[in-house]
């Protein structure tokens, strides 16, 4: 920005310039099963005011470039892989808010005067996101978007009014979420993943992950006294196996335990002093940040003088905790351990082996949904999706599924068990142009499950609209539970994905159908050439009883003009001359006569066929000699 410019500028925004935050933190949270939560969070906001003057901190810029263009209010983009275990692991992070379906999920509200200019917009928004973060975003295109009614509301503090915005959605179940995704998500940090929690992000260790999910939330919010912030939160939550974690990368078979760690079960009886009953490793797994992400954190990313960097440890007062760092401030309470990080220093954490009183800490229960495609047959079948409540108290959800097209449900067998439905939204689809789009709103007794059931027809597709693997299946994105809380943090559920199977055509049938009509084709054009050029009959009698051996031809009355010939009463044979560098090569029906020419009497290398007469004469004289 120009001095000029500068000086121009009210003061106020030139307050509102340096207002930038940056904060930062990784919580870390030990699971049943030998398993680790790290849920990483990023937080970064700007001013409005220099949000629309193109002035960028550390907000990014690619990012609100696009954003700027396309007219996006609120941003909500999600990258998932793997599946949450809500009987081992408890209730999702974050109620569920940061986290996607499998694959690539995408809704923002998007300001526009009609619904084809929004579409419009929603369209470059998805092709500037698909180069942004190296993803096949491009592919939402009208058949994969929908506009939710019940399931999602704004985070934040829209500045338009409702009316002139547009909720869209779109999901790519297919996609595959790798370090191509992750490279661009780092490249928005202020550190690069260079330093900070941030540093831990290692691709290898990310996508090892038993799930693990990426989002991206853009949303601008206002305080009591008007001032509005443009905030974006950047989270990244995983689930590690700390064992499988903690393997070397060089090394990462894994090993069998040493005889003389083994323990052994010594209630059971033993015949030999070499034998052993493997016993279950009792207490909490020793593990370190260190082993498991390859790499202590290292140091703060503090780019702002109000910049934070937290590390929380969920665990015990009573859970040992080994912290090897410079300049890192602890504070600890019953639940977790607090560390904030300090330029210029690393931390690492080591927690050992230990068994501690009272065993594993019961998870919290949590709302569990799943879905299963049934039937058989590849013409028709079934959608059967459970939902069960473990709490004692009635729970209200707004459930919502984005089907393909082609995937065409019969609404008149719908039929919800054990709820009624309060509210319905239902968007047919249209063949090559819009999904389906169904909410229903429910209200789940306490401690009791649901079904909702329905069946589908498969439609039939052009072969041209087959992926590569069309044998593999469609993926079908998976369904959308909100599930509505009195406190207004409503917390989100999905089901898996799911895998649907339609009639696959013979793919080879194309090529076999095109050398058909080329068949058909080439003896119609055969047909019309012999009725078009004359007739040239051979009698068996024109044939020379010594013409099929090899002679030297010494005169040879060739006639043309099949109308001359016919009136004399000369006897006519079809012959075609072949002529080569060779000689001469005279065809008379299936008699084959050769004479050897002399050498001015040669002819081009090419072949020349000819239909002609041959005399043979009235007097039985032939018109070759045997040589």
């Amino acid at each position: 920005m120009k001095l000029s410019s500068l000086l121009a500028l009210p003061a106020g925004l030139i307050a509102a310039v340096y207002a930038n935050e940056y904060s930062e933190n990784l919580h870390l949270k030990p699971l049943p099963g030998g398993s680790l939560y790290a849920g990483f969070n990023f937080t970064a906001s700007t001013p409005l005011e220099a949000y629309e003057r193109q002035h960028f901190r550390f907000f990014p810029r690619s990012l609100g470039q696009i954003l700027q263009f396309t007219r996006t209010e609120e941003l909500h983009l999600r990258f998932a892989l793997g599946r949450w275990d809500e009987s081992s692991w408890g209730s999702r992070p974050r109620n569920g808010r940061r986290e996607g379906g499998t694959g690539v999920e995408l809704w923002a509200w998007i300001e526009g005067d009609t619904r084809s200019e929004a579409e419009e917009r929603w369209s470059g928004l998805v092709n500037s996101l698909s180069g942004l973060f190296c993803a096949s975003l491009n592919f939402i295109d009208q058949t994969k978007t929908i506009q939710p009614l019940l399931s999602f509301d704004p985070e934040g503090t829209l500045r338009s009014n409702g009316s002139g915005l547009h909720l869209m959605h779109g999901v790519l179940p297919h996609e595959v979420v790798c370090t191509e995704n992750l490279t661009p998500f780092l490249k928005l940090l202020p550190c690069k993943g260079k330093a900070g929690v941030s540093s831990l992000l290692d691709g290898h260790k990310v996508f090892d992950a038993n799930w693990q999910t990426m989002a991206i939330d853009v949303k601008p919010e206002c305080n009591a006294q008007g001032r509005c912030d443009l905030r974006i939160e950047q989270t990244v939550d995983l689930v590690l196996d700390i064992e499988r974690s903690m393997r070397p990368r060089d090394n990462p078979i894994p090993r069998p335990i040493p005889t003389d760690q083994l323990l052994c079960d010594e209630s059971k009886g033993y015949n030999s002093h070499d034998s052993c009953y493997p016993k279950k490793r009792e207490g909490e797994t020793e593990w370190s940040i260190s082993r498991i992400f390859g790499r202590p954190i290292q140091g703060s990313c503090s780019p702002g003088d109000g910049s934070v960097s937290e590390v929380y440890l969920d665990v015990p007062t009573s859970r040992q905790v080994v912290a090897t760092s410079m300049g890192t401030e602890e504070t600890s309470d019953e639940t977790a351990r607090h560390y904030r990080l300090r330029d210029g220093g690393d931390l690492d954490l080591t927690l050992p082996q230990q068994v501690l009183e009272g065993g594993e800490s019961a998870q919290e229960k949590a709302l569990h949904a799943s879905r299963q495609i049934t039937g058989y047959g590849q013409e028709r079948g079934g959608m059967h999706a459970v939902v069960t409540n473990p709490h004692p108290y009635a729970q209200r959800i707004v459930y919502l599924e984005s089907l393909p097209w082609f995937l065409r449900p019969y609404m008149h067998t719908l039929e919800v068990r054990g709820a009624s439905i309060e509210k319905m939204y239902y968007s047919p689809a249209i063949d090559r142009r819009r999904g389906t789009q169904l909410e229903l709103v429910l209200e789940i007794p306490p401690m009791s499950t649901i079904e909702i059931t329905y069946d589908f027809e498969k439609a039939i597709l052009r072969y041209t609209e087959y992926p590569p693997d069309a044998n593999r299946g469609f993926d079908i994105a998976p369904a959308v539970i909100r599930v509505s809380s009195k406190d207004g943090q409503d917390s989100y559920v999905r089901t898996t994905s799911l895998l649907l199977q339609i009639p696959v055509p013979d793919f080879s049938m194309v090529r076999g159908t095109r050398l058909s009509c080329a068949l058909v084709d080439s003896g119609k054009i055969d047909a019309l050439y012999k009725l078009e050029r004359p007739s040239l009959k051979s009698p068996s009698s024109a044939c020379p009883r010594r013409l099929d051996k090899r002679v030297k031809i010494d005169r040879l009355d060739i006639s043309v003009d099949n109308s001359v010939s016919r009136s004399t009463g000369v006897e006519q044979v079809s012959l075609a001359i072949y002529g080569t560098t060779h000689g001469w090569y005279i065809v008379m029906g299936n008699c084959v006569a050769a004479g050897i020419a002399s050498s001015s009497q040669r002819v081009a290398s090419f072949p020349v066929i000819l239909p002609i007469s041959y005399r043979i004469g009235t007097d039985g004289s032939q018109a070759a000699k045997e040589e």
